[in-house]
């Protein structure tokens, strides 16, 4: 790490600090941008990216997407354009210098409308990529993004600066590098696009038995092209995704509903019992009455979305 990287994080981490003074995820009274402090190293935890640019302030972070980790710290961010299911890991963090992030949420149409008023051309052979990149922190995003936290200070100024804040925020995402593939998610037509709208399908009937020709049809792409770049887009195949969301949602119901795991299995969409509870294990590390035991008895990081 440089004498710069290091200069940026401290500026940053020192406003961050005064408004997450213990561990956990905060809001703010911006209501796009929360906050999260972790003052020791996690174990794996699952959770779901919306669309979201994440700043490190301070600390270090690993996450993974399907079978590629990105580990990010005040020398880059992450971005992710679609909603993705990952498994995030701090890395990096003590008492003494917690890990602090900024979690800033954003939609296409505010990428849409950045790319209207600015003209940005988009560069010939990007119509796909992946959903979530890391690219290199500069100067001028990272001054941006002081700006719009400084501005918690002052609560007055809020509704009518920080839109303007994090309209300029945007815009430096969109010119540094990896902004074409982002772009890519908010024009219409494109390969990422219709992923995306695939994507929202497999989210909205995870119980639903899938049917490929079907969401091919959607997409107005072959089945083989479908299958290329929703992995190109996610990292894994759609049965793979819908099964993150299954999996997901049956430990939400067996945590929440008390419910016998063969219950929640049928109600995610798994006909055999011992099918889910196999892939269950497989995914979260136990069984799914041995799961839930572990989160009830507190001995497992509670799940967030951090």
């Amino acid at each position: 790490m440089d004498e710069r990287s290091v200069q940026w994080g401290g500026s940053l981490a020192q406003v961050v600090e005064r408004f997450a003074k213990q561990d956990g995820m905060h809001e703010t009274a911006i209501p796009a941008l929360r906050i999260v402090r972790m003052s020791q190293i996690s174990g794996p935890i699952h959770t779901v990216y919306e669309p979201t640019l994440c700043i490190v302030a301070q600390g270090s972070k690993v996450v993974t997407l399907g079978q590629e980790s990105y580990r990010y710290d005040v020398t880059n961010y992450l971005v992710a354009s679609v909603q993705l299911p990952v498994i995030g890991q701090v890395v990096e963090a003590s008492s003494e210098t917690p890990y602090l992030c900024l979690y800033l949420r954003f939609d296409m149409d505010q990428i849409l409308d950045v790319l209207q008023a600015s003209d940005q051309p988009v560069k010939p052979g990007s119509e796909s990529g992946r959903g979530l990149v890391i690219s290199r922190m500069n100067e001028t995003l990272y001054d941006a993004a002081l700006r719009l936290v400084r501005l918690l200070d002052a609560p007055q100024d809020i509704p009518v600066l920080a839109p303007y804040a994090v309209r300029e925020i945007i815009y430096r995402v969109l010119h540094n590098e990896q902004g074409d593939v982002i772009k890519q998610f908010a024009l219409r037509g494109s390969h990422a696009h219709r992923i995306g709208k695939v994507m929202k399908r497999l989210r909205h009937d995870f119980a639903l038995p899938l049917h490929i020709e079907e969401l091919a049809a959607e997409a107005q792409m072959s089945a083989s092209s479908l299958y290329y770049y929703f992995k190109e887009v996610t990292g894994m195949s759609p049965i793979q995704y819908q099964k993150q969301f299954r999996l997901r949602e049956a430990r939400r119901l067996l945590l929440s509903a008390q419910l016998e795991a063969a219950d929640a299995a049928f109600q995610v969409g798994y006909e055999s019992p011992s099918h889910f509870s196999r892939e269950y294990a497989r995914m979260f590390g136990l069984p799914p009455i041995r799961d839930i035991q572990r989160l009830r008895d507190g001995l497992h990081a509670r799940e967030t979305v951090f």
